[in-house]
């Protein structure tokens, strides 16, 4: 007679938890980062059409990577949870915190009490009336919610991406400032990039997801900067930026001999608004 299989629930769990892991990994990676007038969503995704950032209310974002199908269906859970309880209540009391934890006690439920884990990591953010205020809540697997002060990297090499981040992330950069230092973050992890001195070159617009949740709009804060209010951003990251101490050279104080042009700093163009659609990830397992 043969014996039963038998797992202890501390095997069980480190399996899921590998299993998740794995998963996860996979993915490529997002960074949700706060600057200066809101909260910038940027991910690495050449999809037009699966999203993997999106709105959930008013003035709050959705960020996930991993597994499409299952983080899909947690940001329609979210989105149904913030139109029933701003529609019962008030559209004030949904908050960032109430819809984190919510996912948190889904995940950890699917976590403990089915076979397979989510291979989810989801990052909640509600944009304040001032930066102080901004709230970024990241999500795991196994329903763990940790509320995160300056910028989230989740998916892919996300240390290493976190810790390019934590080097040259300043509070209250400007949009242009804030998605530079994002975009160089994530390409140089991303096996996309490649450049002929062996450096990583920065991922285009076609390969970059990017919304925000800005502050000044006066309810719907989320927008998506698609095309033409993105191109410019990037180009001007690709021409350089003007170096901090260093004054570019005007048409008063021009110099006598012809010299090369002095790259131009970072602006904020005026973004058309492409609605703020509750769009979320786009990222298939295989990926």
């Amino acid at each position: 007679m043969t014996m039963p299989y038998y797992a202890t629930p501390e095997q069980i769990m480190r399996d899921r938890s590998e299993y998740a892991r794995k998963g996860i990994s996979r993915g490529r990676s997002v960074a949700v980062v706060t600057y200066a007038d809101g909260v910038l969503f940027i991910a690495e995704n050449p999809s037009s059409t699966l999203h993997k950032v999106g709105e959930l209310y008013d003035r709050i974002g959705f960020a996930a990577v991993g597994r499409y199908s299952e983080f899909e269906s947690l940001r329609v859970a979210g989105v149904r949870l913030a139109d029933v309880r701003g529609y019962s209540y008030n559209r004030r009391d949904v908050t960032g915190r109430v819809i984190a934890n919510a996912y948190a006690q889904t995940l950890g439920e699917i976590f403990t009490q089915q076979s397979k884990p989510f291979e989810v990591e989801l990052c909640v953010a509600e944009v304040g009336e001032t930066p102080e205020t901004d709230q970024l809540y990241r999500l795991t697997f196994d329903g763990s919610v940790v509320d995160e002060p300056d910028f989230v990297v989740m998916g892919g090499q996300a240390d290493v991406v976190s810790a390019n981040l934590r080097e040259h992330f300043l509070p209250g950069m400007g949009l242009g400032e804030a998605l530079r230092v994002g975009v160089q973050a994530l390409s140089a992890v991303s096996p996309a990039t490649s450049s002929g001195n062996g450096g990583p070159a920065l991922l285009s617009a076609e390969q970059l997801e990017v919304a925000v949740l800005d502050r000044r709009r006066p309810k719907r804060a989320f927008r998506r900067l698609l095309g033409a209010a993105l191109r410019p951003l990037l180009e001007q990251q690709a021409d350089g930026v003007v170096v901090e101490g260093e004054e570019p050279h005007t048409a008063a104080h021009a110099p006598s001999v012809p010299q090369p042009g002095t790259p131009a700093g970072l602006g904020e163009p005026s973004a058309p608004d492409s609605g703020g659609t509750a769009g979320s990830g786009g990222e298939s397992p295989a990926t």
